[in-house]
């Protein structure tokens, strides 16, 4: 198996077994970024076609979507199938939508030149090439079509858990830095024929009942869960102390941003 078909492997097992609790936690906290991105991504000016979700999770962008652009083909794509089984429960009885297994940094070329939108919200940075996907995602727009994408940049604070979960991984793992696509993505989007509209760093509240609350949340069910089948429980188990040590006690509210890029073809 390759590196690269072994990193996705390990991202599907990691989500499916996250898909349920990533649902419960993560779903409502992010869903101020997911109405963002819909918002950004869906105007009256949009040419004909489907919308595009690669990355889609357990589909949280679907009713935003129906509601804002009633009467498209509406399409999910996540390569974990724990998420798509949530993602086709949310999309049951619904003719129009469907949500598929499948690679969403390269997509079947079934997609190309026919959507109307591609919107992705935080998946990017989990891909191995992102890059990649933002020109993949690209490809599938019609004219006139718009890109919309919202992710976790490597610095999301200055403080707060996310910020107190990057320190203390990084300070137990070997230096590394797989950062620098962010700096290159918004050339990508214009060297690939497309006008960038928006490069923005929205910030919403966000609270958690405990340090633990969140620290055991991001292991079992968000962005620490690859990390803790790669590393097993005695890792996880120094890592969780280590959060703890330094965390301050009781509710923890933070105001993370994210990165809002959104284009035109």
């Amino acid at each position: 198996m390759s590196d690269n078909a072994e990193r996705l492997a390990r991202l599907a097992r990691a989500w499916d077994e996250a898909a349920a609790g990533y649902e419960e936690y993560f779903v409502p906290r992010f869903a101020p970024w997911v109405a963002q991105a819909v918002s950004a991504a869906i105007d009256a000016d949009l040419p004909e076609g489907p919308v595009l979700v690669p990355c889609c999770g357990t589909f949280p962008e679907l009713d935003l979507l129906i509601e804002r652009c009633p009467g498209r083909e509406i399409a999910g794509i996540d390569l974990s199938p724990g998420m798509i089984d949530l993602a086709r429960e949310r999309a049951a009885d619904r003719p129009l939508v469907k949500a598929i297994v499948g690679d969403a940094q390269t997509l079947d070329p079934h997609w190309s030149g026919r959507c109307a939108a591609v919107v992705s919200v935080f998946g990017l940075q989990q891909i191995p090439d992102p890059l990649a996907a933002v020109r993949s995602w690209l490809d599938a727009l019609r004219p006139g079509g718009r890109l919309s994408i919202v992710f976790w940049p490597d610095t999301t604070e200055t403080e707060g858990p996310f910020a107190l979960a990057a320190e203390v991984v990084r300070a137990s793992l070997p230096a590394f830095d797989d950062s620098r696509w962010e700096d290159e993505l918004a050339a990508a989007v214009t060297d690939h024929g497309a006008t960038l509209e928006r490069d923005e760093l929205p910030a919403f509240p966000m609270s958690h009942a405990s340090a633990a609350a969140y620290f055991d949340a991001s292991a079992r069910s968000g962005p620490l869960r690859a990390l803790a089948i790669s590393r097993g429980d005695a890792f996880m188990d120094r890592l969780r102390a280590a959060f703890l040590a330094k965390a301050p006690a009781g509710e923890w509210h933070h105001r993370p941003h994210a990165r809002l890029v959104t284009a035109r073809r």
